[in-house]
């Protein structure tokens, strides 16, 4: 049995830098505990690094799935037969729409390091959320199988 027409599936991962940001971290915990000895400036820099990347993981690990009549973002599951068009957002769009355009009611799974986004108006007359603002790095293939989602619900 197949759940969606046009299944998708994206995790959002923090980007490269951020790994290297996270050995950063270690380097200056094992600085912090040089004077201490060799054994604990390499915990420093092991429990440094792995604490750092631990944290980069789990910010990057949210992801946006199409499944059974579904929408699911992060935390949030929706109907996709409670969601209207759907808006593809060009950098500068996305930016706006994340800052002075945005509302308070919206749901934001929001990565600024993203540049792209799409914009799902929710339909539903019972949800005060007015519109999904989810950042990801394919719009239109997410636009895309929401459509078809809809079209497999209908």
């Amino acid at each position: 049995m197949q759940l969606s027409t046009a299944p998708y599936e994206e995790r959002l991962t923090a980007p490269r830098s951020w790994w290297l940001i996270s050995f950063l971290v270690g380097v200056s915990f094992a600085l912090i505990l040089l004077p201490f000895g060799t054994l604990p400036l390499l915990g420093g820099l092991v429990g440094g690094t792995a604490a750092a990347a631990v944290v980069a993981s789990s910010y990057g690990s949210v992801r946006i799935r199409v499944v059974g009549g579904s929408l699911i973002a992060g935390e949030a599951k929706i109907p996709v037969t409670a969601l209207g068009e759907a808006e593809v957002l060009e950098p500068e769009e996305a930016r706006a729409w994340r800052t002075y355009k945005a509302d308070t009611r919206a749901f934001l799974l929001l990565r600024a390091y993203i540049p792209r986004a799409l914009r799902v108006e929710v339909t539903d007359p019972e949800d005060p959320t007015p519109y999904l603002y989810l950042s990801t790095r394919e719009p239109e293939r997410l636009a895309q199988a929401l459509k078809a989602a809809r079209e497999a619900a209908a």
